[in-house]
């Protein structure tokens, strides 16, 4: 007997939907807080950034906010796909 194909959402919906959006936002928060000072510290401090630095600590907060945004999708999807009857 052939399997009935489950609707799985897509990628970006799921990914600019609220709950995803807030969780990713607060994990970037922390880690790339963490991060940055641990990186760009001295920088921040004296308030010697360049636009170069500047740059890198947009790109260190998203790091964790994409990595978190993917892991959340693909959890979302393979919950669809283990449980087709539940919303």
């Amino acid at each position: 007997m052939a399997e009935i194909p489950v609707a799985v959402p897509g990628f970006l919906a799921l990914a600019r939907s609220r709950g995803v959006v807030l969780s990713a936002l607060k994990i970037a928060v922390v880690v790339g807080s963490i991060l940055a000072l641990i990186n760009h510290g001295e920088d921040i401090f004296t308030l010697n950034l360049t636009p170069g630095s500047v740059s890198q600590i947009f790109l260190t907060y998203m790091v964790p906010y994409s990595v978190s945004t993917y892991s959340s999708v693909r959890a979302l999807q393979r919950h669809a796909l283990e449980h087709p009857d539940e919303p």
